[in-house]
Formats: C-alpha cells, structure tokens, sequence
C-alpha cells in the first residue's frame, strides 16, 4: 500500500566532521583505487575539499573541523572514524595497519567533545569502520562487511546500541565499503547499488527501501553513491544524466562537487564526512 504521507526528509545529516587535507596523499595501496604512482595533485586536492566544505554550508549544513595528522593521509576520510549516536561514539577498529593509527585521533576528538567513547567487544581482530560500513535508513542500520568489516561485528554492534543491524555482503573490491553503493535520501528512497552486493544482500535493500534509485554499473563507477544529503539538497562527487533526472523529479537540489583527487584513494564526498547529528538505539528516528 502507498504511504499516504509520502517521503519525509532524513532527521540526520545536518552537521558533519571533517579534517583538512594537509597530510593526503597515496602512500599506500589497500584499495584497488590507490596506486602509488599516481600522483595526487596537493593543491587542487585543497580546493576541491575547500569546495566541499562550502557546499556543504550552502545547503544547510554545518560543519566542524578535526586536526589532521602527519603520517595519517586517510583521516580526511572521516566517514571511517566511527559511528555517532547522539553523545555516544564508536570508535573504528580498522582493517589495515596504515590507518590503525587514527583511531587514537578519532577517539581523542570526540571525547575532547563531550562524547562517550565506546568500543566493540569481542575478539581483537573484528574488523568494523564506522560509518563507511553502517548507514541508518528507517529504523534499521544498513551494514556492510567482508573487505573492511567482520559480519560479526555486526551483532555485537546491535548488542551494544540496542538496534536492529541488517547485514549486506559486499562483492565487488571497487566498493569496499557499505558508503560507495548506498545512499539513504529520504524516509522511502535511496540511490543502491546492487552490483556490489550478493543476491541475499540485495534482497535485503529491496525489503527495506521502498523506492530506490537503482544504479548502473558504470554510474556506480562515478561513486554518485558516495554522496551526502542535507534535507532536500544533495552534495555529489558526480551525477551522471540519468540519476540527475530522477533526483530532479524528486525535488532534490542536486550539487556536484568534483573529489577528483580523494577519489584517487578510493573516497568521495560521504567518505570526507561523519555525520554528528545521528540518533540510534531507543531513540533511532522513523
């Protein structure tokens, strides 16, 4: 049956961290979008993360700056420090030892910031990176796992907030992280990418998200996924024609920013941000 109210705009999205580039650079290779002999071009990187954050602040948002770190090229990706509920923080535990060394930084920040600091339970080596891997639509949390985070992180993650966690296997190495083929916009829609999910993974999205934006591969390829909304305004890497139209039509304000060069590390506009204004657990927003 139709929802007679119709879609209503995402509760959350409306404040973001972020961390200047001062450090990116490819150093390393743990994506199959990092390779270290392409060069990231520092200045344009500024500008174009300069962009972001402006376009971010003329679509309603604001936004709040983390200190980056020499040595650290990936703390610009902010996405990956945690996961925010309301005044609670969980911290990262990441997969690769080239980023292990932001999770102190992240903690630090948000406990600087009147969070409390939490930390999954179980064994060591589970592996969970925060919002690139968990993204809230309706009452559920959306999660992916396989080349960045462990599934059974994901019980223990509904242990410890007291929510609903539905999983998604991710398949394709290209979107390694939940945050590159799903994209909540409002109550109903979402942009998803199916190509990057296994049959029972896409079985789940189509339970859960009444209207999806369903991607091709190749537009899927332009990481429009990857992108952030502000109520009805919508920040994006890229926006090929067709998924444009049909934003339009559903009355989005659509805003490309060009990440060209983060994409060259395998990260576009969601990547650059964490939202700080997310409600989970009893409080989780319909």
């Amino acid at each position: 049956m139709a929802d007679p109210v119709g879609p209503v705009p995402l509760p959350w999205g409306h404040e973001y961290l972020v961390c200047p580039p001062s450090h990116f650079g490819v150093l390393y290779e743990i994506n199959p979008w990092m390779h270290k002999e392409i060069r990231v071009d520092v200045d344009l990187a500024d500008r174009q993360w300069h962009d972001m954050v402006t376009n971010l602040k003329a679509a309603g948002a604001g936004t709040r700056e983390m200190e980056p770190v020499a040595g650290l090229p990936d703390l610009v990706f902010t996405a990956n420090a945690g996961l925010v509920d309301g005044r609670r923080f969980v911290v990262s535990r990441f997969r690769h030892q080239e980023r292990r060394g932001e999770a102190k930084h992240d903690a630090e920040w948000f406990a600087a910031n009147g969070s409390e600091v939490l930390e999954i339970r179980g064994e060591p080596d589970i592996c969970f990176e925060g919002a690139g891997d968990a993204l809230p639509f309706g009452r559920s949390l959306l999660s992916g796992y396989r080349f960045r985070s462990d599934f059974k992180a994901h019980s223990l993650l509904a242990e410890l907030l007291s929510i609903p966690v539905l999983s998604v296997e991710l398949v394709d190495a290209r979107f390694y992280h939940l945050d590159l083929t799903f994209c909540p916009l409002d109550s109903r829609r979402a942009i998803v990418n199916p190509h990057a999910w296994d049959r029972y993974g896409r079985t789940v999205v189509e339970r859960l998200v009444p209207e999806p934006l369903v991607l091709e591969l190749d537009e899927a390829l332009s990481f429009c996924a990857n992108s952030v909304v502000i109520g009805s305004n919508i920040v994006m890497p890229a926006c090929p024609p067709r998924v444009g139209r049909i934003l339009e039509g559903w009355g989005f304000d659509v805003c490309v920013s060009p990440v060209t060069e983060f994409m060259k590390a395998g990260g576009g506009v969601r990547c650059l941000t964490l939202a700080l204004d997310t409600r989970l657990g009893r409080n989780f927003a319909s």
